[in-house]
């Protein structure tokens, strides 16, 4: 498998799943303002969307949209318990939480990233993550993670989100239940990994 990626983007949620798996990967960076990887590639030729994530199986098909990468290497890795069974409940809860992080919040957080993006509405757009990030915070009360104890894809990604948070100057210091959870994952090996890995 190869995972293409760019430093701090969403991609990182997939790096530390594979991480995480303990499978083989390599890892391909992508500048996404040039579309070219590291090797002096066009990146459209690999993935026409132009974004990262990118997961490239050793049999050449293509994965492209984060939560579904996730999902895929959960049951590439079925022994590492990454998704609930399907028989399980919690198996659907996983995935309501893989929804609402793509659609809420992840995709809430473009207008702060756009540079051409008015002051007065990013700071709406702020308030109103701020206060989807207090809803996660509520859900999370008592737990370590998102569906109880055992650690799921979906804890990868909120993770990711919430380093998003963090470098947008979010408001979380009242948020002890997400204080929490991150301290949680910055003390796994994959998280670790992953994040030296992007900084290199």
């Amino acid at each position: 498998m190869k995972l293409f990626y760019a430093p701090g983007a969403c991609s990182l949620s997939p790096h530390m799943v594979l991480c995480e798996a303990g499978v083989h990967f390599d890892l391909e960076r992508v500048d996404l303002a040039t579309k070219k990887t590291e090797q002096g590639d066009d990146y459209l030729k690999v993935n026409p969307k132009g974004q990262v994530p990118a997961l490239l199986l050793d049999n050449g098909n293509l994965l492209t949209e984060g939560a579904v990468i996730v999902q895929y290497i959960a049951n590439h890795a079925s022994s590492k318990h990454l998704m609930p069974p399907q028989t399980d409940f919690k198996y659907y809860e996983a995935l309501e939480w893989l929804n609402y992080i793509a659609t809420e919040l992840h995709k809430g957080f473009s207008p702060l990233f756009n540079p051409k993006f008015p002051e007065d509405l990013k700071q709406a757009t702020r308030k109103q993550l701020e206060k989807k990030l207090a809803y996660v915070d509520s859900q999370l009360n008592h737990k370590d993670f998102l569906l109880g104890e055992q650690i799921n894809v979906a804890d990868f990604y909120l993770y990711t989100i919430l380093t998003w948070a963090k470098k947008m100057n979010l408001e979380m210091a009242s948020l002890a239940n997400l204080t929490h959870f991150i301290k949680n994952m910055e003390e796994r090996p994959s998280v670790k990994t992953a994040l030296a890995a992007e900084k290199k």
